[in-house]
């Protein structure tokens, strides 16, 4: 092999574990958001404006608010 052929290969191979680093660092915030309820309130954006166009989902404020009562009327629901 050339020297120009094996500074490709080298650029090559940390270009791909660069990649993968990147897409680790994603599936593990991915994860966390999820595992910790961050996405909560766009998933049940998601789901009204898909299954209820009509209607207008309630604040972010006021979805966390009804979202503390549920867990304070039923606490065994709660994982903590």
């Amino acid at each position: 092999m050339t020297e120009m052929t094996l500074r490709d290969a080298a650029a090559t191979a940390l270009a791909q574990v660069w990649r993968a680093g990147g897409r680790a660092v994603r599936g593990i915030h991915w994860y966390m958001t999820s595992l910790m309820g961050d996405t909560a309130y766009a998933t049940y954006v998601a789901h009204q404006r898909r299954h209820h166009p009509g209607e207008t989902p309630v604040s972010e404020r006021q979805f966390w608010r009804d979202r503390m009562d549920d867990q304070d009327r039923n606490p065994g629901a709660r994982c903590c």
